[in-house]
């Protein structure tokens, strides 16, 4: 190792080691530091309004005071039931300073959930949207004896179980008046090892399991990956991701460290608007959320036709050669980079412009990225970091930089943790300050993944390549074997396909115990309405449009296309298309959009053995 190596790795692991013993600590430094720098900004009315950290600052210890006016203790835990917003962020940094713990719930999730994960968790006060999400508690309160108060954001207060913010933080400026250090004094008797988070992973089958994370964890992944190097202060993040996702909350604490401010608006269908307008420097995202952008130029690229596709692929393709070159630690000749900059004013520039014209990078986790779509917006000028981690190791573990990327890689670990590859079978081990302490009322299940020795089993199949870069290959329970003894990893399978076709919304392979592979499929509608106004099936629905003829046979073509990349006993034999996408509210996708895998088996059953008739 060189000198500049370790040198580099003992300031990283001097600046982990150095950090504050609790995410409230950590609020508080980062208000102390850059009191009058921008912390948040959100819309209100249509209009982006921006506060510093010293007026988040006084908001937070108002409702903080408010939580412990109404007798809520150390550790005990607050609930969040709300979307992506400056008010899940203020309750958030509100429940770290009353000492308490926040238990994340999705907006989406149903009423029987809610009240399996509130109750679980013998949460004590719920923050809530609306009137809608309260309607949720009160229809299982029976059940739900420990909720003192509920905190309602943008709803009906009734004076008595359900109170508004404002409500809270009067409380609040009561108690300090009395006793001005009541905060503070809660801050003090935080321990690292202290309960900071039950984040409920909505989980492919079963019940939603509680992942019991302190604030060391939450500080050491704000710390690591401000020793990375990769943000600054001057940076500006866009933040959309839920917040009750590990993902969203591991961004939150990256910004406490590093002082940056965040744009925040939970509404995934303005996205690309509001980054037009915010213009930001970074954002985190889902592969899903690259994937439609991807598919959606593609699709207009393509329906527009003529002299303009022709430029479109003549760029990409100087484009990706470029790239390919730069990767490799190369320049591109001077024909090719004279041809490079007029790809780039005629249409890489305008891609660019679409996500804001500033963006440095995007940070794609919570699901694999295919590694086709990455170099494709590589060449056009956007890089994309893939990073890795799981809710039970406090989302990062690994991530790309941007001197040091590797597609088709999540990146080096983090410094502090320790990866593994176990040998019998090719799992990833992982062990470090981010490990979750286990499962919440569930010993048993966290003996499963947590042994004594503190190597998490992440369940996940992996490899590290001579760099020390993590390749991550399939889940380990979705391996399937057929009947000829086959051994199959349908998600690798999926994203391919999904870099083929423009026009997927979800594909899922399936094959178990047959003698080959089929698959279910769905359309993106957008995608879709683009498509049919161009091929004469304007003012179809979607129902008509995926049950037609010609949209089969298209999608047949780009079957064929990921048929010719894949081995034989891997090629997809026939597949359905489904009347309707896939939907959290079906029962289909989790709240943070994942496939279950079993339940979208077992509900179109029937569909599946008829393509093996």
């Amino acid at each position: 190792m060189s000198t500049n190596v370790t040198s580099q790795a003992t300031s990283e692991l001097a600046l982990i080691e150095g950090r504050p013993p609790n995410v409230a600590q950590m609020f508080l430094d980062r208000v102390a530091a850059t009191p009058d720098r921008e912390s948040f900004r959100f819309l209100h009315d249509g209009e982006w309004t921006s506060v510093t950290w010293a007026g988040t600052a006084e908001v937070v210890k108002r409702m903080a005071a408010g939580l412990v006016a109404l007798g809520v203790e150390s550790e005990q835990r607050v609930a969040i039931a709300a979307p992506t917003s400056y008010n899940w962020i203020l309750a958030d940094l509100a429940i770290m300073c009353a000492g308490a713990a926040t238990t994340t719930v999705y907006p989406t999730t149903t009423a029987e959930d809610v009240a399996f994960i509130v109750g679980d968790s013998d949460s004590r006060v719920v923050f809530a949207e609306d009137d809608d999400q309260v309607a949720k508690l009160r229809e299982h309160r029976d059940r739900l004896p420990s909720i003192g108060k509920v905190v309602v954001f943008h709803g009906t207060a009734d004076g008595d179980w359900v109170i508004g913010r404002p409500d809270l933080e009067r409380l609040g400026e009561q108690l300090l008046a009395e006793n001005p250090e009541a905060v503070q004094e809660r801050i003090d008797r935080i321990s690292p090892d202290s309960l900071a988070t039950l984040i409920y992973t909505s989980g492919t089958t079963g019940k939603p399991k509680g992942v019991r994370l302190r604030h060391s964890s939450w500080t050491y992944e704000g710390a690591a990956v401000a020793a990375a190097g990769i943000l600054g202060v001057d940076d500006l993040q866009y933040l959309w991701l839920p917040l009750a996702h590990s993902f969203g909350k591991v961004l939150l604490t990256t910004q406490l460290q590093i002082g940056f401010p965040t744009a925040v608006e939970g509404r995934v269908e303005t996205i690309i608007e509001n980054l037009a307008v915010v213009r930001p420097t970074f954002m985190g995202a889902a592969p899903r959320i690259f994937e439609k952008a991807y598919s959606r130029i593609i699709t207009m690229t393509e329906n527009e036709g003529g002299a303009k596709l022709k430029i479109f692929n003549w760029a990409f393709d100087v484009g990706l050669r470029v790239s390919r070159l730069r990767r490799e630690g190369k320049r591109p000749g001077r024909l090719l980079a004279a041809q490079h900059k007029i790809a780039d004013r005629l249409v890489f520039s305008k891609i660019r412009e679409r996500f804001g014209g500033r963006i440095r990078f995007f940070i794609s986790g919570a699901a694999a990225l295919n590694r086709d779509i990455a170099e494709w917006f590589h060449a056009a000028g956007i890089l994309i970091l893939e990073g890795y981690g799981l809710t039970e190791t406090s989302a990062g573990s690994f991530v790309n930089r941007p001197d040091e990327y590797r597609f088709g890689t999540v990146g080096r670990v983090f410094t502090g943790t320790e990866v593994r590859i176990a040998e019998e079978d090719g799992e990833i081990l992982i062990k470090g300050p981010g490990v979750m302490d286990g499962y919440h009322n569930q010993q048993e299940l966290t003996t499963e993944v947590l042994g004594d020795d503190g190597w998490f089993h992440t369940g996940d199949i992996g490899e590290l390549d001579p760099d020390g870069l993590l390749r991550i290959t399939d889940r380990k329970k979705d391996l399937f074997k057929t009947s000829g003894g086959k051994y199959i990893a349908p998600t690798s399978i999926e994203s391919q396909f999904k870099a083929v076709c423009p026009y997927v919304s979800e594909i899922i392979v399936h094959g178990e115990s047959r003698n080959y592979c089929t698959a279910i499929i769905t359309l993106d509608p957008d995608a879709l309405n683009q498509w049919a106004a161009q091929n004469d099936q304007a003012g179809k629905s979607y129902g008509e449009l995926v049950s037609c003829e010609p949209v089969r046979k298209l999608i047949e073509e780009y079957v064929a296309t990921l048929n010719g990349r894949l081995n034989r006993w891997e090629t997809i034999k026939n597949f359905v298309i489904l009347e309707s996408e896939l939907s959290v509210e079906g029962g289909e996708l989790t709240p943070s959009m994942k496939v279950r895998r079993k339940t979208v088996e077992d509900k179109y059953r029937d569909r599946l053995d008829a393509l093996y008739g």
